[in-house]
């Protein structure tokens, strides 16, 4: 037990409890916090922050698949057909990576980038998620069955590839997709189901990563010594912050963070 607390990194520790529990309170910000505080204030390659929390990510996320799955909150169809999209794409993605050498600068590049957008989008949908879902139910509503399996398919094949790119996406994107394609669905529901499927296509694109040999296994370590403690705690108080101000906040970090990848 000593051992293994010496092996641990302090600053690693804190920057899980720091962004555990923000995930804790909010349910999103894992990889679109994560991945850029690696690259950007570790200096850890690319490839490896990306492909080390896509490990962390599978690990925290399947503890909230088991409370989800336990209260009966997911919806197996959904997530069997965002998994039909989102697998085949993931591997694929990651066959890109190796024939660009995933140390590549071409492939810095393009994971920096994907990285940038995927934020973008991630914050969009955090600041601007009640005006979207106003707009589309006003002048699109609800669509039909076929189209709707096609659409969520097709949610899960983007997902695969953002995630694989950039280990952002899961979590915010992928709930506004499925608000949108599921109207009439309970919203715990929804997020239980984005959550179960986070888990296979993080823990498939992490191990894809994994062959490619972008994981640091002591960052991966040190970071969940901090972060699931924090989830567990911060979950217990989350209904006493103000949800609203916490997403807003958070937005405006990753919006910043986007500029950060883009244009610096």
């Amino acid at each position: 037990m000593m051992s293994f607390l010496q092996s641990l990194d302090p600053l690693y520790v804190l920057s899980g409890v720091l962004v555990g529990g923000l995930v804790g309170m909010t349910g999103v910000g894992g990889g679109s916090l994560m991945t850029p505080l690696l690259i950007l204030l570790f200096h850890v390659h690319p490839a490896t922050a990306v492909g080390t929390d896509l490990i962390y990510a599978s690990v925290t996320k399947t503890g909230g698949s088991l409370v989800h799955g336990y209260n009966k909150t997911i919806d197996w169809r959904v997530v069997g057909r965002l998994a039909i999209g989102s697998l085949p794409a993931t591997a694929l993605t990651v066959v890109l990576l190796y024939f660009l050498n995933v140390d590549s600068g071409t492939a810095k590049s393009l994971i920096t980038k994907v990285l940038g957008l995927a934020i973008l989008f991630t914050a969009m949908s955090l600041l601007f998620r009640k005006q979207l879902m106003r707009w589309y139910d006003h002048r699109i509503g609800e669509l039909p069955p076929p189209l709707v399996f096609k659409l969520t398919v097709a949610t899960g094949f983007i997902l695969g590839v953002l995630v694989t790119l950039s280990s952002v996406g899961a979590g915010a994107i992928g709930v506004v997709a499925l608000v949108m394609l599921y109207p009439k669905m309970p919203a715990r529901r929804i997020v239980g189901s984005d959550i179960a499927h986070a888990v296979p296509l993080t823990l498939v694109a992490g191990l894809g990563h994994s062959f490619l040999g972008s994981i640091d296994f002591h960052i991966l370590t040190s970071l969940l010594a901090g972060s699931i403690p924090a989830i567990i705690v911060m979950s217990m108080v989350s209904a006493r912050a103000s949800d609203t101000a916490v997403r807003v906040a958070l937005a405006i970090v990753l919006v910043a963070v986007c500029l950060r990848f883009w244009f610096f």
